[in-house]
C-alpha cells in the first residue's frame, strides 16, 4: 500500500470517530426530562404487568376438595 493512501484512510477514520464522539456527547448532554407525549414505541415498552414469558406466575386456583365431596 502507498503511504499517502494509508494516511488518507486514517484521516477518514479519524473524521468518523470525531463525528461519533460528538453524537455521543450530544446524547449525554440531552438526558434531561422531556416535555410532551412519549413516542408510541416507548409507551409499548412501558406496559405494566408481567411479561409473557415470566417465571413468577400468579398461583392457579386450586379446586376445593370439600366441595366435590359434598356433591
Amino acid at each position: 500500500m502507498d503511504v499517502s493512501k494509508i494516511l488518507e484512510e486514517l484521516r477518514q477514520e479519524r473524521e468518523q470517530l470525531e463525528e461519533a464522539i460528538l453524537s455521543l456527547e450530544r446524547l449525554a448532554r440531552g438526558r434531561g426530562r422531556r416535555r410532551g407525549r412519549p413516542p408510541a414505541w416507548m409507551v409499548e415498552a412501558k406496559k405494566r404487568g408481567r411479561p409473557p414469558g415470566s417465571k413468577n406466575k400468579a398461583p392457579a386456583a386450586k379446586p376445593l376438595a370439600h366441595a366435590s365431596a359434598a356433591a
